[in-house]
C-alpha cells in the first residue's frame, strides 16, 4: 500500500511563492514518476510538473520558468516551488506517483492553493 502525504498551499498574494511538499509511504521499488497536477473549479485536472525518478523534469508551458519542481530519492519525495504565482493558478494541487514498471497511480488528497489578486 502506497500513500502520498502533501503539505504547503494556502493562500497568497499575486507575486508571491509558495512550496508544495509531497512524500511517497510505503514499499515503492523501481523506476517511477513524481510529480504535481492540479484541478481548478469547472476544469479538467491537467499536469503542472513531472519528474523522473532520473532526474529529468517536465513542465506545463503555463508554469515554466515560474515553478521547479525537485525530488529526493532517498526520502521517495518530490517538491514544487511556485514563484510568481498568479490568480489563474489557483486550484487544488495533487500529488502522483506512477510506478513504470506496473503502470500503477497514486495520488495524493490534494492541497488548496489560492492567489489574491
Amino acid at each position: 500500500q502506497v500513500q502520498l502525504v502533501e503539505s504547503g498551499g494556502g493562500l497568497v498574494q499575486a507575486g508571491g511563492s509558495l512550496r508544495l511538499s509531497c512524500a511517497a509511504r510505503g514499499n515503492i521499488f523501481g523506476m517511477n514518476t513524481m510529480g504535481w497536477y492540479r484541478q481548478a473549479p469547472g476544469k479538467q485536472r491537467e499536469l503542472v510538473a513531472s519528474i523522473l525518478r532520473g532526474g529529468l523534469t517536465n513542465y506545463a508551458d503555463s508554469v515554466k520558468s515560474r515553478f521547479t519542481i525537485s525530488g529526493d530519492k532517498a526520502k521517495n519525495a518530490v517538491y514544487l516551488q511556485m514563484n510568481s504565482l498568479q490568480p489563474e493558478d489557483t486550484a487544488v494541487y495533487y500529488c502522483h506517483l506512477n510506478i513504470l514498471s506496473n503502470g500503477d497511480n497514486y495520488w495524493g488528497q490534494g492541497t488548496q492553493v489560492t492567489v489574491s489578486s
